[in-house]
């Protein structure tokens, strides 16, 4: 599993770097990801969900949000 900890970056960052991991996964490949940003925390499981990507939230704290996406076949 690869893990993205992008805890410290504005939107749109997070969003541009899981969209250049989607691109570059395989089928069924997994990522760990954590995000604070409130326009992040937000946006990237809806876009994922919308692809078709399976989102699953680990931990979904006042300041932290963390997900598990795999990515569609």
């Amino acid at each position: 599993m690869d893990r993205l900890d992008a805890s410290e970056w504005r939107c749109p960052l997070p969003l541009i770097k899981v969209k250049l991991w989607l691109k570059a996964a395989r089928g069924g490949q997994q990522l760990r990801l954590l995000l604070s940003d409130p326009g992040s925390r937000q946006d990237i499981p809806a876009y994922a969900t919308r692809a078709g990507h399976r989102v699953r939230v680990v931990a979904d704290g006042p300041h932290l949000l963390e997900l598990i996406i795999t990515k569609a076949p």
